[in-house]
């Protein structure tokens, strides 16, 4: 008897993955043809009975199978590969993680990472020139300043990690700025703060986050990684 032996086979499926099947499949249906426009979010999450962030994270994952377009003030639309779709479009391979669920691990683990990092009260370059490259982003609908703001993002955080001096924590870190660099994270953080307004806001919450730390005020730290990651998770959730 041959056995695959494939984990993700027996990986139980996230809510958003659940909800993307079952709008995928009203779009096959008909339901929603080639160009027509979804229902809100506020109402796909009434119609499915799941929150509105699930419904969120699938959107962004059907947006990212070139399923649907959203465009900003108007909705989401399927697109003419999306009325086509067939059973072509069915994603393979590990799904992504739900960016919610990466946030609640870092909501856990980062205030303390920088609390540990505020113990050594140094600067850091590397830290130092992430920040630099942040405020240089101004378009966050230009591909390549949106890829520009992600990594510079995922790694100060990261970055945060080595100034803390362990190995292990650096080692959870990493797997963290892993599922950072996925393409449904970067999809929701991008169209999270969008607005060029926002951008302005992300920048100096890093900024205080890393100047509490290299003062040495451990308290302060953890509590501006805390309310900054709760920012991030009020702007990927609910943006219309």
């Amino acid at each position: 008897m041959n056995i695959d032996h494939s984990a993700d086979e027996f990986r139980p499926r996230q809510i958003y993955e659940q909800v993307a099947e079952r709008i995928r499949s009203s779009i096959l249906s008909g339901a929603f043809p080639a160009g027509s426009r979804l229902p809100s979010e506020r109402e796909l999450a009434q119609r499915l009975g799941v929150s509105r962030p699930a419904v969120r994270e699938a959107i962004g994952a059907l947006q990212n199978l070139g399923l649907v377009v959203t465009r900003h003030g108007s909705g989401t639309y399927v697109t003419a590969q999306g009325g086509d779709a067939g059973d072509t479009q069915t994603p393979g391979g590990p799904s992504d993680f739900s960016p919610l669920s990466i946030l609640d691990v870092r909501l856990l683990f980062e205030p303390a990472l920088a609390r540990r990092a505020a113990r050594g009260g140094k600067r850091d370059a590397a830290a130092e020139e992430y920040l630099r490259r942040m405020s240089e982003v101004r378009d966050l609908s230009d591909p390549q300043q949106q890829a520009l703001w992600s990594e510079c993002d995922r790694l100060f955080h990261r970055q945060i990690a080595l100034m803390g001096g362990d190995a292990l924590w650096v080692r959870m870190a990493d797997e963290i700025a892993r599922s950072m660099d996925q393409p449904l994270w970067r999809r929701l953080c991008g169209d999270g703060i969008c607005d060029p307004e926002r951008i302005p806001l992300y920048v100096a919450e890093h900024r205080l986050i890393y100047e509490a730390i290299v003062t040495g005020d451990e308290d302060a730290a953890a509590f501006l990684v805390e309310r900054h990651l709760q920012r991030v998770r009020k702007d990927i959730s609910t943006r219309e």
